[in-house]
């Protein structure tokens, strides 16, 4: 690649305004001068775009359709069952695809309302010649109930109202890949990430082993001995009549 130095003090832009590049032009002192234009070679080091010949689109590219209720001939009250969201989640915590997809930071239910959007938006916005997307969790099939507005007190568990799926903290949503960089996508994935019940973000495979390596390190590298760990093993105070088994398993990481 060239550039073009200009040694008369005059700028590109102007000359083209005024005098033009080869036409002559009046000094100070009402002398004539020519510009004089020098071609220079540089050299500029090229971006290598990425090589995308091993990713294989499937034939159905989008997001499949998850039933609002489980498809099953009986259906059982259930209780809560808060063990479903405590904790991280040990086993879909990784990429299958390892390119890009939705990360859950914390605890929470999705709705068949929250799943809909999320398919909507990303098979309107994706390019099926270039992308997929898949799912990495199962539709509802928590069962929820509540009873009627005004309802008193006592008569036995509430009727069935609606289903969820329990999301625990580091759970991969959706993955989505293709021969396409993370830029193009990255807009309707943080659009979906956005309207979930609970933090989530948008990541790539290499930005999902950075966040888990620079967790692992905070604990590590920690030189303050005023830790959850310790105070909670030494029995500061008397905390421990304040505190839970599960604070005992995580030390206050996840409730």
């Amino acid at each position: 690649m060239s550039s073009v130095v200009i040694k008369c003090g005059v700028s590109l832009r102007c000359m083209h305004r005024s005098i033009g590049i080869y036409r002559a032009s009046l000094g100070i002192n009402h002398q004539v001068y020519t510009p004089v234009v020098t071609q220079v070679m540089t050299f500029r080091t090229p971006v290598i775009p990425e090589d995308y010949d091993h990713v294989q689109i499937p034939d159905r590219p989008k997001l499949k359709f998850l039933e609002r209720q489980p498809q099953t001939p009986r259906i059982v009250r259930q209780p809560k069952r808060l063990s479903d969201l405590r904790g991280p989640e040990p086993i879909e915590n990784d990429f299958i695809h390892k390119q890009y997809g939705i990360v859950a930071l914390g605890p929470g239910y999705m709705r068949w309302g929250h799943l809909e959007m999320a398919r909507l938006t990303i098979n309107r916005k994706m390019n099926d010649q270039k992308m997929f997307a898949v799912w990495r969790i199962e539709g509802p099939t928590k069962p929820i109930t509540k009873k009627g507005q005004g309802h008193r007190m006592g008569g036995g568990k509430g009727s069935i109202d609606h289903y969820v799926t329990p999301i625990k903290s580091g759970r991969i949503i959706l993955e989505l890949g293709g021969k396409i960089p993370f830029e193009q996508v990255r807009h309707f994935l943080e659009e979906v990430a956005g309207k979930l019940p609970f933090p989530a973000r948008a990541l790539t495979y290499s930005q999902l082993l950075e966040l888990k390596e620079s967790q692992r390190n905070i604990g590590k590298n920690n030189s303050n001995p005023w830790t959850f760990e310790n105070i909670a093993k030494r029995n500061y105070l008397g905390i421990d009549k304040f505190l839970s088994p599960y604070d005992y398993l995580w030390y206050g990481k996840h409730r």
